[in-house]
């Protein structure tokens, strides 16, 4: 399976795009970017403006008598800002000029960067869209060289979303999270949330290199089949041996083949859903309690936490939390298993928690 695996992932695999320069990589990493309003984007243009003009005027006026009026008379404020004005826009009707060597001194170091300014100001907007992919591509470079110990989240549809929310409701925050996903209408989506978003197929190699794979401290895989599934999870265990991957499949015999694939843990998302309906139809009030247990944000909820020094030596049923088991050397332990009848230093407890929502 593994051989046959890799022979795929060769296959369709083309330009390595996370060895490629990061320019090349704008629209394929979007980062979220804090929205504002067109009216207050306008508006920090005129403030920037505004200063640029009186700093001009200031520094005019100080120096006011290196500068001659056609008229001979002596410089005010306003001639000052009127100057500063048809200099900045590059008007530059000459009636007021710097004749003294310091005056235009000045008017070469300081009044033509400000003039320069005032230009940028003024057609900030087109500037803005000739840059945009400069600026994007900065802060691509930036968040690959800072990205370490984050959340790779493949496949953003229901289950990639709900997975998300469940973090995020968790204390994850949206920055340490990175949604790979081949649709760009679900990528918006993500992109809304907050969440940085990688554009491409899963189950090539430099798309998830691209996505942080390797430095990555889990890996949820939620695509909608089970052989992308299967491909994406031994493509992302083979970048990276140490990450934690939980993957959901729709089929029960495929669950092997995850496993071999490198999953630590795998949710059968059918079975799981049969069970639930099966249990709702004699108990339905368990299924609201097991929905509520699964929402993080409302109601209560299945939490892991270290333990307590002054639990230690204790019963895990004695606690101030309702444990449902015990997290001992990376093994879970029901809470009534003899091995675990005294707490211990370094044990974790699972156990219910009251959503901090309420």
């Amino acid at each position: 399976m593994r051989a046959r695996a890799r022979g795929l992932r060769r296959r369709f695999t083309g330009e390595d795009l996370s060895e490629g320069p990061d320019y090349a990589l704008v629209g394929v990493i979007r980062i979220p970017e804090l929205r504002q309003s067109p009216g207050r984007a306008i508006g920090k243009r005129v403030v920037f403006a505004v200063i640029a003009l009186f700093a001009t005027a200031i520094i005019v006026y100080v120096d006011r008598d290196g500068y001659r009026d056609v008229q001979e008379n002596s410089l005010s404020f306003l001639d000052a800002m009127y100057y500063s004005a048809v200099t900045l826009s590059t008007t530059g009707y000459g009636d007021i000029t710097p004749y003294t060597p310091s005056a235009r001194l000045i008017n070469l170091l300081i009044i033509t960067p400000l003039r320069v300014l005032f230009l940028i100001v003024l057609i900030g907007t087109t500037l803005e869209v000739l840059t945009e992919r400069s600026r994007q591509a900065l802060k691509i470079q930036r968040w690959r060289n800072n990205l370490r110990n984050h959340t790779v989240v493949i496949g953003y549809g229901t289950k990639g979303r709900t997975a998300v929310d469940a973090m995020i409701g968790d204390g994850i925050k949206p920055a340490d999270i990175v949604v790979v996903d081949a649709n760009p209408t679900v990528l918006e989506a993500a992109e809304s949330d907050g969440l940085v978003t990688v554009r491409g197929d899963a189950t090539k190699s430099d798309i998830l290199r691209l996505a942080g794979v390797a430095h990555a401290a889990s890996i949820v895989v939620a695509t909608n089949r089970d052989d992308t599934a299967v491909l994406a999870t031994l493509t992302a265990r083979e970048i990276n041996p140490r990450a934690k991957i939980v993957a959901s499949i729709r089929e029960s015999e495929n669950t092997h083949l995850m496993r071999q694939s490198g999953a630590n843990s795998v949710v059968v998302s059918s079975e799981t859903a049969g069970r639930l309906l099966g249990i709702a139809t004699m108990t339905p009030s368990v299924v609201e309690v097991i929905e509520d247990l699964l929402t993080p944000d409302a109601g209560y909820a299945i939490a892991e936490r270290e333990v307590d020094p002054t639990e230690t030596g204790g019963s895990p049923a004695h606690t101030r939390d309702i444990v449902l088991g015990v997290v001992r050397n990376g093994v879970l332990h029901r809470v009534d298993a003899s091995v675990v009848e005294q707490i211990e230093v370094g044990d974790r407890l699972l156990y219910i928690r009251k959503s901090a929502g309420d």
